[in-house]
C-alpha cells in the first residue's frame, strides 16, 4: 500500500466509528400497541337456551398471522406498519372478543373458552379470513370471519357439522390514523359479532 493510502485506510475508519456513536445515541422510534375495545352487542328479546358451547382458538390467513397492522393500498398487495401493532395477535383477539361477546349476550347456559376443561354441548370454530385497512376512500376496516358450528360429542364427521357461515364486513375509519383504523375495526367486530351470536342462536332455537 502507498503512503496515501494508508491515511486514507485510517479516515474511512474514524468516520465509519464515529458514524456509529452519533447512530448509538440516537432515541429509537416508539412502537406503539392497540387493542380493539367496543362494549359487547346488547340483545334482547329472546328466551336463554339450556345450551353449552366451546369457543376453539381461532385461525387465521397467514397473510393476517401478525400483529403488525396490515394495509391494503392496490389490488394484490399488501403492506404493513412498522410502528403500529396489535397487542396480540389477530386470532387471539377475535378469539377473546367473540368469547366475551356469546358470554355476555346471557343467552345460552354456558360459554366456555378453548382452554376449558367443562363439557360443552357444541363446539364453534372460526377462522378470520380479512382483517386489514383498506386504503381507499374513506379508509376501512376489512373483516371477514368463516364460523362454523358443531356438535361437540358425534363420531360421524358428517352429522357433527352443524351449519357453517362466512361473514364479511367494511367500516369507515373516521380519519387516516391509526387509531381510528383500531375503532373502525371494533366496530366491524361488534356488528360481526351481533350477527354471529344470532345466526347461532336461532339455528340452536329452532332445533330445540
Amino acid at each position: 500500500m502507498n503512503h496515501i493510502g494508508k491515511p486514507l485506510v485510517v479516515l474511512s475508519c474514524i468516520c465509519l466509528f464515529l458514524g456509529g456513536c452519533f447512530g448509538m445515541n440516537q432515541p429509537l422510534r416508539k412502537v406503539d400497541f392497540y387493542t380493539l375495545e367496543y362494549d359487547p352487542p346488547k340483545i334482547s328479546g329472546k328466551k336463554p337456551l339450556p345450551c353449552t358451547l366451546r369457543i376453539e382458538r381461532f385461525q387465521v390467513s397467514p397473510v393476517y398471522d401478525t400483529v403488525k397492522f396490515v394495509f391494503r393500498e392496490k389490488k394484490f398487495h399488501r403492506d404493513n406498519y412498522n410502528y403500529h401493532k396489535w397487542r396480540a395477535n389477530p386470532r387471539d383477539l377475535i378469539t377473546y372478543y367473540f368469547t366475551r361477546d356469546m358470554r355476555e349476550s346471557l343467552l345460552f347456559k354456558g360459554i366456555f373458552s378453548h382452554e376449558s376443561l367443562y363439557p360443552s354441548s357444541y363446539l364453534i370454530s372460526g377462522t378470520i379470513d380479512e382483517f386489514y385497512e383498506h386504503d381507499g376512500e374513506p379508509w376501512e376496516a376489512v373483516l371477514s370471519l368463516n364460523i362454523v358450528l358443531l356438535k361437540e360429542i358425534e363420531p360421524d364427521l358428517s352429522k357433527r357439522i352443524l351449519f357453517q357461515k362466512n361473514y364479511t364486513t367494511q367500516k369507515p375509519c373516521r380519519e387516516k390514523t391509526p387509531q381510528a383504523l383500531v375503532e373502525a375495526m371494533g366496530n366491524a367486530m361488534s356488528a360481526l359479532s351481533e350477527e354471529i351470536i344470532i345466526d347461532i342462536y336461532q339455528y340452536l332455537y329452532d332445533s330445540h
